[in-house]
């Protein structure tokens, strides 16, 4: 008897239906075609267990099993389902009335129970392309799932609860998820918040300004003064998530297996800070599954590098692309994947090997070489993609116990949307184009032009400071950025003064000046 089945392949963030064709006829051999991986051809084992730890016996017969498309590989665990079920269904066990209807993915264990596997969302969103009335997963997929609507989703604890769902036996109700309740729910809860942050208004003033224009920015400071403790807080004067963006997020960490059970959407930006031995492949994503990276999950939100100089530089280099082009393609033997990255970066580094360069309550024991030796290990096409340089200095006990708290990030926030809703506008007929950031050359000259009074003392700035011609273009943005942050139709010189104490890095005697 043959009978059909439906399941996914995930490539990226792409799904594509894969047909399950099982044929049942006299003999007791067992075979598998499709382009399967391991973990598929293994499936039969476990196929087999969790039918008998069910109570049914598996069929004495010859299966042939073929996944179609032919030409596409099949990985992963998530086939195990579907394949019992048609196993069963061949075997008379399970009806097939309506088998065409449903696409179905999960992981079986021994005892029948359904495993949690990734890339549920993507699966969904193409059952519902593909007018399938609904999709069966695991239990703790459910949610994830059901943010996708018109379609029936059916979280089930054990490949029995499937065989009594398709035979009649017992009513299932599907998963109903309220996403936008959900969602809006919870853009507003931070568990930090700038308001635990005394002093340093300086460094929170340029947080506020990457934020506002969606900036890159590297802290340059001594141990202790609070650089992984601001950038933490980040995300708390982001502008919330749109859906669009949370769907895609949400999205990329399924596809991962990243995602927290029992989480359906992603409702606040992501701060992913990988630790400075992360390979390569796990900051841009690869691997034989072409996995996303650090670049992608960080995608919508920030992506923070402490420690900057410790990275391995071929490691650092590989950020040069996305941070251009904010997508990132992987290419392998077998495949091209690629993943959006539109992220902020975030870094943080000691100004010299010691610490201390700078420091008015240390002494930095560095000579002028060492440090430059130490700045050489950040390459300038990276250092040039990054548009606020910040200098931090620690605070002093003394003043430490005396301060209020900071000015709370709901504060910082409601400024930082307001500006964006500025860019949105500025920008709402340009593809791709949706802050100051991401302004090409020609976008500069029409909207962050400044006047010649403002002209000349950038002129001065780049002559007096050795400033590289890299950072003009970086300075208007930032400009733009402050601008707007004020309400300011034009960029005026204050604007472009601020913007040209943010660029620390390009000054040309920056190892050779006092603290």
């Amino acid at each position: 008897m043959l009978v059909k089945t439906f399941c996914a392949a995930v490539v990226g963030l792409e799904a594509t239906t894969i047909t399950i064709e099982v044929n049942l006829t006299r003999g007791v051999q067992f075979h598998l075609s499709g382009l399967a991986d391991t973990a598929v051809k293994e499936s039969y084992d476990r196929i087999r267990a969790a039918m008998g730890n069910i109570g049914f016996k598996p069929p004495t017969a010859d299966i042939t099993i073929n996944l179609s498309p032919a030409d596409i590989r099949k990985e992963g665990s998530g086939y195990d389902l579907p394949l019992a079920i048609g196993i069963l269904a061949a075997h008379g066990k399970v009806s097939d009335t309506c088998l065409s209807e449903y696409m179905m993915i999960g992981e079986l264990g021994l005892d029948g129970s359904l495993k949690p596997v990734s890339g549920a969302l993507p699966v969904a969103i193409l059952a519902r392309k593909e007018k399938f009335k609904g999709l069966i997963v695991p239990k703790a997929n459910a949610r994830e799932a059901a943010v996708v609507n018109n379609l029936d989703i059916y979280g089930m604890d054990s490949l029995a609860d499937v065989v009594s769902f398709f035979n009649g036996a017992d009513i299932y109700e599907p998963t109903v998820v309220d996403t936008r309740k959900e969602f809006y729910e919870q853009q507003y809860t931070f568990d930090l918040d700038f308001a635990d942050v005394k002093g340093q208004e300086s460094v929170k003033r340029a947080l506020e300004v990457a934020a506002a224009g969606g900036h890159n920015l590297i802290m340059i400071g001594p141990p202790g003064s609070g650089k992984s403790m601001m950038a933490r807080r980040l995300p708390s004067i982001l502008p919330p998530l749109s859906l669009a963006e949370s769907l895609e997020t949400t999205q990329i960490h399924s596809v991962a297996g990243k995602l927290p059970t029992g989480t359906s959407l992603i409702s606040q930006r992501p701060f992913r800070s990988p630790h400075h031995t992360v390979s390569q492949v796990g900051l841009a994503g690869g691997t034989s599954k072409a996995m996303p990276g650090e670049v992608s999950l960080a995608h919508n939100g920030v992506l923070f590098l402490d420690e900057l100089t410790e990275f391995s530089r071929a490691t650092l280099e590989i950020l040069r692309q996305p941070l251009e082009d904010r997508k990132i393609t992987i290419t392998r033997a077998n495949y091209t994947v690629e993943y959006p990255c539109s992220f902020m970066l975030v870094a943080s580094m000691n100004p010299c090997p010691c610490g201390y360069y700078g420091d008015p309550l240390h002494k930095c024991t560095c000579t002028p070489g060492q440090i430059s030796r130490y700045l050489s290990k950040i390459s300038g096409p990276l250092l040039d993609r990054i548009d606020i340089h910040c200098e931090i200095q620690a605070v002093p006990f003394a003043q430490l116990s005396k301060m209020q708290p900071g000015e709370p990030s709901t504060s910082h926030r409601e400024r930082v949307i307001k500006a964006r809703l500025i860019q949105e506008e500025r920008f709402k007929d340009y593809k791709n184009v949706h802050c100051n950031a991401q302004m090409t050359e020609r976008m500069l000259h029409k909207y962050a032009e400044p006047d010649d009074a403002s002209l000349e003392m950038l002129r001065l700035a780049m002559e007096k400071l050795s400033l590289s011609a890299r950072a003009y273009s970086r300075i208007l943005k930032v400009a733009r950025t402050i601008a707007d942050l004020e309400g300011s139709n034009k960029v005026q010189s204050q604007h472009i003064a601020e913007a040209i104490g943010y660029r620390s890095l390009d000054r040309g005697d920056w190892a050779e000046r006092g603290g």
